[in-house]
């Protein structure tokens, strides 16, 4: 059943196909197209693109979480669309929502008319808390720092909606690039060295997915601990329960998107314990971008070098496995100035920044 926002568009409940390629898959086939264009339109880049296949499984209900997606049409075209996640973390307080529309049908009370729905949907489900990532158009006019001091975001008209809203920018994420040159393999060479003396006792261990059994409960440890040891300034972090059916559960999902993801985990000698790690992935075209996904040295283990350890190792394995792709993207709270000052070495560049917006239900 449609919703009607203003008198030109509507709100619409989306049912997912079973397939992105089945006979009643035309809606999603085109919200995924257009999910696209927001993000070329709002970025100028391509690295976020998926194909109606990769999007799917992202988009399904989980044993973790519930999912809802609307479709946004102006007349009879989707011009955007709405999700909300519902964590089922223990006590968890947080609904996690996003609505994108195309700059066409910005400045229409679109976004005002759909909020009250996903904040309807978000207390349905006994939250009290909405939080929201948006990465921002570039622009060289005033700006909006977070609440942690560290970054800022252009105050813009999508800040001026959140905060007339009633969102806070608790956070601001530095989305980075490393252009893979020449250079960036003999950068990573030294860094490597560097790292190792700093980190004996500890070795390397790497894998594409999926998990080896004798790691599956150690790497999904360091899963959960993401969500307590990583920098979450003001906002919301429900502590994650994995497991290794949890985890084995992600990386199927990983495999139907098409997607390769390779480990690289640092090892304690003495306990055999896993004390961190990160993640390359790439979808089916090598030649694409490569993103660098979760990366997290555990609080008890910090101090040894093995962020700069595990990033240089994980590059240089990389050049086997995508030795086309151009370059690799990653995101980085501000405040995260060990993991920055890493990246800043091998030769990220900063490109953009994404703004982590958390809200108070009344």
């Amino acid at each position: 059943m449609s919703i009607r926002l203003t008198s030109e568009a509507t709100l619409h409940p989306l049912v997912l196909p079973a397939r992105a390629d089945a006979a009643d898959a035309g809606e999603f086939r085109e919200l995924a197209r257009v999910r696209n264009l927001v993000y070329r339109e709002i970025s100028g880049r391509d690295e976020q693109d998926l194909t109606p296949e990769a999007l799917l499984p992202l988009l399904r209900s989980r044993e973790e979480r519930t999912t809802l997606v609307w479709a946004v049409r102006l007349g009879d075209e989707i011009v955007g669309r709405a999700v909300i996640d519902i964590p089922h973390e223990k006590d968890s307080r947080v609904a996690i929502a996003t609505i994108e529309l195309r700059p066409q049908a910005w400045g229409r009370g679109m976004g005002s008319a759909i909020l009250p729905h996903v904040e309807a949907f978000a207390r349905s489900h006994g939250r009290t808390v909405i939080q929201n990532w948006t990465e921002q158009p570039q622009s060289d006019g005033d700006r909006l720092t977070a609440r942690t001091g560290m970054g800022s975001v252009p105050d813009d008209h999508v800040a001026r909606f959140l905060a007339r809203q009633g969102f806070v920018l608790e956070q601001v994420y530095r989305i980075s690039r490393l252009p893979r040159t020449p250079g960036t393999e003999k950068r990573a060479r030294d860094l490597l060295a560097e790292a190792h003396e700093a980190s004996r006792g500890y070795r390397i261990l790497q894998w594409e997915i999926p998990t080896p059994a004798e790691h599956l409960d150690g790497f999904a440890w360091m899963k959960s601990r993401m969500s307590t040891d990583a920098p979450s300034a003001g906002l919301d972090a429900d502590e994650e329960s994995w497991d290794g059916d949890r985890l084995t559960r992600s990386e199927e999902r990983t495999v139907e998107m098409g997607q390769r993801v390779l480990v690289t985990a640092a090892q304690h000698v003495d306990t055999g314990d896993l004390a961190g790690f990160t993640e390359l992935g790439i979808g089916p075209d090598l030649a694409a971008t490569t993103h660098q996904h979760d990366t997290l040295v555990l609080r008890e283990h910090r101090g040894h070098r093995l962020g700069q350890l595990l990033k240089c190792a994980a590059l240089l394995r990389w050049s086997d496995i995508a030795p086309d792709s151009p370059s690799i993207i990653t995101y980085n709270a501000e405040e995260n100035r060990p993991m920055l000052s890493i990246n800043e070495a091998l030769g990220f560049d900063a490109i953009a920044y994404e703004g982590a917006w958390r809200k108070e239900l009344a």
